[in-house]
């Protein structure tokens, strides 16, 4: 037990160490020839997947690589690789471990406005498949943020969806008696965590570091996963995470995570599906605003399966709950497409 339960401390700090690798390509990157950097405030936007390639050794030293990868007027993305390397094998790539993108944006350090950052000129072909990868996610992103209407088909489909995902929740909620007993409601599932935020986890601009938020979401993610399946789970990946809002020290953080769904097709490799979202909350003024939301994905050990585990299935019981997971099926499946 030893073993596993060092091999997620690893990976938490995995979580946290490619954001001060990230920062510092993102300073370089903004510098002027003479050595002086603009007064931007760099911020971190979001970040794209982070992926775990494979286990990760704890008596092994690993090697944080990244690159600006794509810039726009006023954003950039970084591509970050860990590398752990693998006895016996020259390849490259049986060393990745994990990779990331990132998307920071140029803030004026006095009007808040955006900032024209330096731009980049891809040269080699691996430079401007990069480049071709990264302006494809921006492109997503925009199209997603400017898609407010679906068409009546899409529509009618999509309450189909919708309507499926809450039968079960309503049998639930009206003859509980008669409930799947394999099933439990996303609401049963919940678990929060919350903290003051401390002036030893600001950056170098005196906001709370995104590192140490993605942690933090971590920790209350895997801690979830653990009591819902009864055995230590096993982390694969997080999702794209959107920071909204900044965190300054001193805020009252507050962390609430869910089993959103279950993926159960493949018996010997159960998926858990966990989000967390943290909230900025302020009693004075009774208000209590998202910053960030996290979505993270766990399976279990096939040995677990095989002694007799079993993994519930997750139902919601509201129509917000039974959107929120339509959402993220629809995110995982557009991720697989594109793999």
């Amino acid at each position: 037990m030893r073993s596993g339960w060092e091999s997620w401390l690893k990976i938490s700090m995995l979580l946290l160490e490619p954001f001060p690798t990230s920062s510092s390509l993102v300073d370089q990157h903004c510098c002027n020839e003479d050595g002086t950097t603009r007064p931007l405030l760099l911020v971190t936007a979001s970040v794209d997947r982070m992926v775990l390639k494979k286990p990760i050794r704890v008596d092994a030293d690993l090697k944080i690589v990244g690159a600006v990868t794509w810039v726009g007027r006023s954003s950039m993305e970084i591509q970050l690789e860990v590398i752990q390397s693998t006895e016996g094998t020259s390849d490259p790539s049986d060393s990745l471990a994990l990779m990331a993108n990132f998307t920071f944006v140029a803030r004026d350090s006095n009007t808040g406005k955006s900032a024209p950052v330096n731009q980049i000129s891809p040269e080699t072909l691996q430079e401007k498949l990069f480049w071709e990868e990264a302006e494809e996610r921006n492109k997503t992103r925009k199209k997603k943020r400017t898609e407010n209407k679906k068409d009546t088909k899409s529509e009618n489909r999509y309450m189909e969806r919708l309507n499926a995902l809450l039968a079960e929740g309503r049998v639930f909620c009206d003859m509980p008696a008669l409930a799947d007993r394999d099933s439990i409601l996303i609401q049963d599932t919940c678990h929060q965590n919350s903290l003051i935020c401390q002036p030893q986890q600001r950056n170098i601009h005196g906001r709370i570091f995104g590192g140490f938020l993605m942690r933090k979401a971590f920790e209350l993610a895997f801690s979830n996963a653990y009591a819902f399946a009864g055995a230590a789970p096993r982390f694969v990946e997080v999702d794209h995470v959107d920071f909204f809002k900044p965190v300054d020290v001193g805020n009252f953080l507050r962390l609430k995570s869910c089993i959103l769904y279950t993926e159960l097709e493949d018996p010997a490799k159960p998926v858990i599906n966990v989000e967390v979202v943290a909230h900025v909350t302020r009693p004075e003024l009774r208000s209590s605003e998202v910053s960030n939301k996290f979505y993270l994905t766990f399976t279990v050990r096939p040995e677990a399966m095989r002694d007799g585990l079993r993994i519930r299935n997750v139902v919601p019981a509201t129509e917000e709950e039974a959107r929120r997971v339509l959402e993220r099926m629809d995110a995982e499946n557009s991720q697989i497409s594109k793999s």
